[in-house]
């Protein structure tokens, strides 16, 4: 199964492709990972389109069977807050016409599955994404590592979720 994370930004969206099964819990495996970047002095409508051209690429290339993207729950900065939820519109929308399945998760629910700490910090989570993956180093910069940490977390809740149905009582 090929899991693209997208860590959205405006500035900067992270994306990971992880190909991983339910059955192993150390069976993941980073494909593909990098950062799409727009110039902060454009227009937003111009940094938008350029943002959707280059994740339209991107999802026809890599045909995942789901997107994840990290869901806006806090953002100290409401400027901020607006620019990553509309970069998460756009990889959402975009997901959702190539016939993918999408999911989201929160930062926390991200760390939490990946490194077991809900506050773990950027540095954690990157060391983690480098060991379940077999990397040789942590990825960066840490956008990439966000959008990997997303692909391995829609993993890992599916596969305890699939475990939890077959446990349960007939």
């Amino acid at each position: 199964m090929f899991v693209l994370g997208i860590d959205p930004g405006l500035t900067r969206c992270g994306f990971g492709l992880v190909e991983g099964s339910f059955e192993n819990r150390e069976s993941f495996a980073a494909r593909r990972a990098g950062v799409v970047e727009t110039e902060k002095n454009l227009p937003v409508e111009e940094r938008l389109r350029l943002l959707s051209d280059e994740l339209a690429a991107l999802i026809a290339e890599v045909g995942p069977d789901v997107v994840v993207v990290e869901r806006v729950f806090y953002q100290r900065n409401a400027r901020t807050a607006i620019s990553v939820a509309q970069a998460s519109g756009v990889a959402i929308a975009l997901a959702g016409a190539a016939g993918a399945s999408v999911r989201q998760f929160t930062s926390q629910e991200v760390k939490l599955a990946v490194t077991g700490y809900g506050a773990a910090s950027k540095s954690q989570v990157q060391a983690m994404v480098a060991r379940l993956c077999g990397l040789a180093e942590p990825p960066r910069p840490p956008d990439v590592a966000d959008a990997l940490a997303l692909a391995i977390t829609y993993l890992v809740t599916e596969r305890t979720q699939r475990r939890l149905i077959e446990a349960a009582p007939r």
